[in-house]
């Protein structure tokens, strides 16, 4: 039996990276070494190994200043006696250090974004002193990541549009297995008169501009969640907008089973909250880039706008309204994604890239 260490970023919220963690951890219960762990949000692992930043002031509250500090911090983690090293990477996860006896497998959420994607959309928000400063460590950063990306054995990828950006990024082929959705959390209810986003609030989601179109529309919306662009978002709202904050689980998987449509308006790496309305029963619409077109069928399970602005999410409200969409249709495509599927497949390509390995 393999002797297994996990290898996540930081455990400070519970969203979808933290729930993909989660059921690999149930398939191989190891420790879970990661830079930061707030145990009041996530205290669901017993074995919690994390690096020197977590007794620096402030850096579970503000982790991304620490960002020069990721590279030491990673490597610091002495993964010697096991066997496989499972990370799960959207940062800095997948950069520990090996040696030639283990075999590491990384499922990475995405390269870094705002060091590379996302890099000139960071650096337009940013002026003078701190703009200096976020280049001359965002170079630093990426010239590290790409060099130590080769510490990885075999890349899994979330979706085949970040698949592209590994391959792009770092030069590696990656191999597709889509996140875990619990769909056994959701229902399918009685439709009622509104529509709804769930998102953290900041910039990339543009859920304002979803708010900005409804202020032109006779229509209801309820936006789930919180983030810095929350005190935007209550400025811009009409009276037709109900900003509800931070909601249970259970609160979220009603008002998905009811909503008349569930909206999405960012350019994301796989989109967990699509997939989650979809198996409730909701037809979703969504900016049509990024994961949402492997996760979305157009005219069966939703619609798509082709540009992140206001004009273009109205004309496709009022094209869903025109439309017809069967809610049992849309949840059983949503099972394809469904948690025992993703258990099975990396299940078995783990098992498949271990056997290879201890034959070569």
């Amino acid at each position: 039996m393999s002797r297994v260490a996990l290898v996540h970023d930081w455990l400070l919220n519970f969203a979808g990276a933290e729930r993909l963690l989660k059921a690999v951890h149930d398939l191989f219960p190891g420790p879970v070494h990661t830079l930061l762990h707030d145990e009041k949000k996530i205290p669901i692992w017993k074995e919690v190994q994390t690096s020197f930043l977590q007794s620096l002031p402030f850096a579970r509250s503000c982790h991304r200043y620490f960002l020069p500090l990721f590279p030491k911090a990673i490597e610091q983690f002495d993964l010697s006696n096991y066997d496989l090293i499972l990370s799960s990477s959207h940062a800095v996860a997948k950069n520990v250090l090996t040696h030639s006896k283990q075999l590491h497998i990384c499922y990475c959420h995405t390269p870094m974004r705002y060091a590379w994607d996302l890099y000139h959309e960071y650096m337009r928000e940013l002026k003078g002193l701190k703009a200096w400063y976020a280049r001359k460590v965002l170079h630093h950063v990426r010239t590290w990541d790409a060099a130590s990306s080769a510490r990885v054995d075999h890349f899994v990828a979330n979706s085949q549009y970040v698949a592209k950006r590994i391959e792009k990024t770092y030069r590696r082929a990656a191999k597709v297995i889509y996140p875990p959705v619990v769909t056994s959390r959701f229902n399918l209810g009685r439709k009622e008169d509104y529509y709804l986003t769930v998102s953290r609030l900041v910039p990339y989601k543009k859920v304002d501009l979803l708010v900005r179109a409804f202020s032109k529309l006779d229509r209801k919306l309820i936006v789930v969640g919180s983030g810095p662009e929350m005190t935007n978002i209550k400025a811009i709202a009409g009276k037709n907008v109900e900003i509800l904050g931070e909601v249970s689980e259970e609160k979220v998987a009603e008002l998905m089973s009811k909503a008349r449509a569930f909206l999405f308006a960012a350019d994301e790496d796989f989109g967990l909250s699509p997939v989650e309305a979809q198996a409730a029963g909701t037809p979703v619409i969504a900016y049509g880039k990024g994961g949402v077109l492997e996760t979305v069928i157009e005219h069966r399970t939703g619609l798509f706008f082709h540009q992140q602005d206001v004009e273009s999410i109205i004309d496709a409200i009022h094209r869903f309204e025109q439309a017809e969409f069967c809610s049992m249709e849309i949840r059983q495509h949503a099972l394809k994604f469904d948690e025992v599927r993703f258990k099975n497949e990396f299940q078995q390509y783990v098992k498949e890239k271990l056997d290879e390995f201890y034959c070569s």
